[in-house]
């Protein structure tokens, strides 16, 4: 938050600088580097329902409450009860605060049919009450509500302008910030009576256009005196909790920082493609595919592997409710339920009709703000197509994956891709160059029936396969399988479980065969192994009967010896 005053930060003469007074309006005051001229008025225009009043009393209520300074609204058109009741659903407590003298109300009725003019009028009565009013509560900011009312009661245009401008002189001199609101004019002009020659520090234009039946608020800074401010158109909304909400995402540019950190996608065989780690955290990704594909079950196992991990995931869809995905997702085996009950998956469902581009923008950041979710899921991107121009759809999403980047959040993105007429390979707004990882899922026909498959078009920082799988959606989730890659191309589904159970029953007769071979040499080697042990028996028998027969051989020879020794000793014989 602001302090309730600043200096402008690109003067550096602290002296001489402009000082500012923040509003305290969210948005605005990054815009606007601060705040409001301080002591100067400023000038908002507007159609009718612009939300010229909010943004003027929210301007005072915020400074009496956030900044202590006290405020004064004078309204031209509404009395004070009914202001009361306006702002009440907003969280304005104007009653508490008037009582505490913060806020102080005035109603001035200006009804030309019962104001006779007789002469030369003038706006000291107007002083008076609004000198007092400052002064009883100390006011340090006014807002005066629409004062173009009195250009409509008063007919006297000219002394009515020099009032005007005697007003804003005074209002100056007491040294109030004011807040001067003005119904806008046709043409070029900001206003019906040209109040912006008057109020020359600042002007801000409320822009509520309907196109398409479709309504989009945007604010521009059209002049800031001294200082340097935002140019660009800021979508805004008009919330209950916080009123005047400003977005700046104009101002986001190239300059968020690059994670290392990896992510898993909730599929471990996608990961494997993806490097082996899954997504870079704080980057984009698209999943396109034509209808059937299975993307939003893509995404929903993301969310579901984030949430799993303990992050929080924001959801928005565009063509299912929460309930449908719930179901839906269960059916499958993804049961998302617990995870909504236990506050980690938000899902934020709106038909794209329901706004404009920039406020489809401004409610999906705020959404962002609030919940500061680890990850976004946008199903599908292709169903703003019917919100806006493809330019302007692509300017959205650049704008939101900036502001993603810039919150180091990882954004997965669905878009419905044309059917047969269409390429698969580009997305229906063109954002694929904005894409750090892009998959592209398809149905692809065979043997009479249709499966899917994935492959990884593009992903930023890793290496990732070229490889083409069947996506496979069960009872139990989804899985990745490979295909069959064979003589007559790519086999996925029936096909290529018949390639399979064929491959399989060959594999089985090969291995059939080679087990008989087995046996049959394991006979062989058995019959062979008998007759090398017969053999082996005749020989030792062979070689016993020799060893017998030597033995003998030696014993006749050592008979003979002995008769012959036993012969000799009988005849004396040497």
């Amino acid at each position: 938050m602001y302090p309730s005053t600043g200096v402008a930060a690109e003067s550096g003469d602290t002296e001489n600088a402009l000082l500012k007074t923040a509003s305290g309006i969210s948005g605005l005051d990054e815009i606007t580097s601060g705040g409001l001229p301080k002591g100067r008025p400023t000038l908002v225009a507007g159609k009718a329902g612009s939300g010229k009043t909010l943004f003027a009393m929210q301007f005072l209520v915020n400074g009496a409450v956030r900044y202590n300074e006290p405020g004064v609204f004078v309204s031209f058109e509404e009395r004070e009860e009914d202001l009361v009741k306006n702002v009440h659903s907003l969280g304005f407590d104007l009653p508490q605060l008037i009582a505490e003298k913060k806020i102080a109300l005035e109603y001035i009725r200006v009804e030309r049919s019962e104001i006779e003019e007789t002469g030369e009028f003038d706006l000291d009565g107007l002083f008076i009450r609004l000198a007092y009013a400052i002064d009883s509560i100390g006011a340090k900011r006014v807002a005066l509500d629409t004062i173009e009312t009195l250009f409509a009661s008063l007919t006297n245009e000219g002394i009515l302008r020099a009032e005007l401008r005697r007003l804003l002189f005074w209002l100056k001199e007491k040294g109030v910030t004011a807040v001067v609101t003005g119904e806008s004019g046709s043409g070029d002009s900001l206003t019906r009576h040209g109040l912006e020659e008057y109020v020359s520090d600042a002007v801000i234009f409320l822009d509520h256009r309907i196109r398409n039946e479709i309504s989009t608020r945007r604010l521009r800074i059209v002049k800031y005196r001294g200082s340097s401010h935002g140019t660009n158109e800021y979508p805004f909304l008009i919330t209950e909790r916080e009123g005047f909400v400003i977005m700046p995402v104009t101002t986001l540019g190239l300059t968020h920082e690059a994670l290392d950190e990896r992510i898993p996608t909730g599929i471990p065989r996608l990961d494997t493609m993806l490097g082996g780690e899954g997504y870079y955290r704080g980057s984009s990704v698209l999943v396109s595919g034509t209808p059937g594909t299975g993307k939003t079950s893509l995404a929903a196992v993301f969310a579901r592997a984030a949430c799993q991990r303990g992050e929080r995931c924001l959801y928005f869809t565009f063509e299912e409710s929460p309930g449908q995905i719930v179901r839906n997702m269960r059916s499958i085996g993804i049961d998302l339920a617990p995870l909504i009950d236990a506050g980690l998956l938000t899902i934020h469902a709106s038909r794209p009709m329901t706004y404009g581009l920039e406020t489809h923008l401004a409610t999906m950041i705020k959404a962002v703000q609030d919940l500061a979710p680890d990850v976004v899921v946008v199903d599908p991107i292709s169903s703003l197509i019917a919100v806006g121009e493809e330019i302007d759809t692509k300017s959205m999403l650049t704008r939101l994956i900036d502001h993603l980047k810039s919150r180091h959040v990882t954004g997965l993105f669905t878009d419905l891709t044309p059917g047969a007429e269409g390429s698969s390979d580009q997305t229906t707004i063109g954002i694929s160059s904005l894409m750090d990882t892009w998959i592209l899922l398809k149905n692809v026909d065979s043997s009479g029936e249709r499966n899917r498959v994935l492959h990884i078009l593009k992903s930023r920082g890793m290496a990732h396969s070229n490889q083409v799988r069947e996506f496979v959606i069960t009872d139990e989730g989804i899985d990745l399988v490979d295909v069959y890659l064979g003589p007559a191309g790519v086999l996925t589904g029936s096909a290529r479980h018949v390639q399979e159970a064929k491959e399989r029953a060959e594999a089985s007769e090969r291995a059939e065969s080679l087990r008989k071979r087995r046996i049959e040499l394991e006979r062989r080697q058995k019959a062979v192994e008998a007759q090398i042990a017969a053999l082996e028996a005749e020989l030792e028998a062979e070689t016993d009967e020799f060893d017998r027969y030597r033995r003998q051989l030696e014993l006749d020879d050592e008979t003979r010896a002995g008769y012959r020794r036993e012969m000799a000793t009988r005849r004396r014989a040497d």
